[in-house]
């Protein structure tokens, strides 16, 4: 017994050691520390109001940088408990939903998507029948359907933010079209993830988002993760989110549209909010930085196997022409390749903006989140998103 102890010992000892060396070289990286000298400066320069990254090595957020105001008008500072918008990273949870019910024997990515939602015959496929397109197709982007789910948009103080009734997305299939051959190459779709989840809700027969609590936030600590509208305890941490634009008089107009915003039907596409904690917890389920606790080793695999986050990783489909180009995967979007690549998402929606990325190898990710749509164009300059994008992705390479 004894002897049990001091070999558990040596190697908590070991671990720890460990820990603290990666943190430290991560911490003093240049990379990183070109990121952070650069970050105040290249928000400043394009009017955010506020923004946060962090640095997530083996599983821990180990460095973090915050700017500016999560509510300007109150001088409430951005700080580590600000809740931030996710956007389209949410279709990466949507993702791992429709996995864990693949691996539960319940669909097959080979299915077609309208044996689960027969609705969608009503879509015009001038390349065949919808019979045709599958699953897989709708998680790699290649089904062909369109890019926006609400084109009915003319700035009238009645119109939703986006349709808030699976009758209402029904109700344009119709008048819709498929715009290439099913399967044939990328073209970015949100409304195929609203398809997604109304299929999940069909095997399981659980609301989409009562689903991703209990199958994805709950297992793997993200207590502090929602879609809509923010719960009590949350609500003053929610950030505010902005515009800025051109005012009549020319001059920059930062208008503040509050807090608070439902997507409506289309959450499974867009609505996760959290603190980058939530986020960088997710990066540890993805990365697989158990720590060498082998209970909660056997939580991450019992949430999405790690052949199957492999399988999602598979690189699928060129987002584009050029000759670097990164990939789409199942739901993830794949920089570089083995052993050296890299997954992540990117999401804007409302005003806010965000992008996470981590190296499945060397367990190192990053994560950032913005509150402000900046709608001046930057005259022959790049925008704060790319440059600090860039930067994150040579963190991790």
């Amino acid at each position: 017994m004894k002897q049990t102890l001091r070999g558990s010992w040596i190697v908590t000892l070991g671990l720890l050691a460990w820990s603290s060396a990666s943190l430290a070289d991560a911490t003093r990286s240049p990379e990183w520390k070109q990121l952070v000298s650069m970050f105040d400066q290249t928000l400043q320069e394009d009017g955010i109001v506020g923004g946060s990254v962090a640095l997530v090595e083996n599983g821990r957020m180990v460095a973090r940088k915050n700017y500016g105001f999560a509510d300007k008008e109150r001088g409430r500072r951005v700080d580590d408990d600000t809740v931030f918008h996710w956007a389209s990273i949410t279709k990466t949870l949507n993702g791992i939903a429709v996995m864990q019910l693949r691996d539960a024997g319940k669909l097959s990515l080979d299915d077609a998507i309208t044996g689960h939602v027969p609705e969608l015959r009503q879509v015009h496929n001038p390349f065949g029948s919808m019979d045709a397109i599958t699953v897989r197709m709708l998680l790699d982007h290649s089904a062909g359907f369109q890019a926006g789910t609400w084109p009915y948009k003319q700035g009238k103080p009645w119109e939703p933010f986006e349709p808030t009734q699976w009758s209402q997305v029904v109700a344009m299939m119709p008048y819709q079209e498929v715009a290439f051959a099913p399967g044939s190459k990328f073209s970015y779709s949100n409304p195929a993830w609203i398809y997604l989840a109304h299929l999940q809700e069909q095997l399981s027969g659980e609301p989409w988002q009562a689903y991703i609590h209990e199958h994805i936030f709950a297992p793997l600590g993200m207590s502090r993760s929602y879609f809509g509208l923010s719960p009590n305890h949350l609500r003053e941490d929610r950030s505010h989110r902005y515009i800025l634009s051109k005012g009549a008089d020319g001059q920059p107009k930062l208008e503040d549209l509050g807090g608070e915003f439902d997507p409506g039907i289309t959450i499974p596409n867009g609505g996760w909010n959290s603190p980058l904690a939530d986020v960088a917890a997710y990066i540890a389920f993805l990365t697989r930085a158990t720590r060498g606790d082998e209970r909660l080793a056997q939580r991450y695999e019992r949430v999405l196997k790690q052949s199957s986050l492999e399988e999602m990783w598979e690189r699928r489909h060129p987002t584009s022409e050029r000759a670097d180009t990164d990939y789409m995967g199942l739901a993830f979007f794949i920089i570089g390749e083995r052993p050296h690549r890299i997954i992540g998402h990117t999401g804007g929606q409302g005003g806010f903006s965000s992008f996470f990325y981590c190296n499945p190898v060397t367990g190192r990710g990053v994560v950032a989140a913005f509150n402000t749509a900046n709608g001046i164009e930057r005259e022959g300059r790049r925008g704060y998103f790319s440059i600090l994008q860039e930067q994150a992705l040579k963190i991790l390479q």
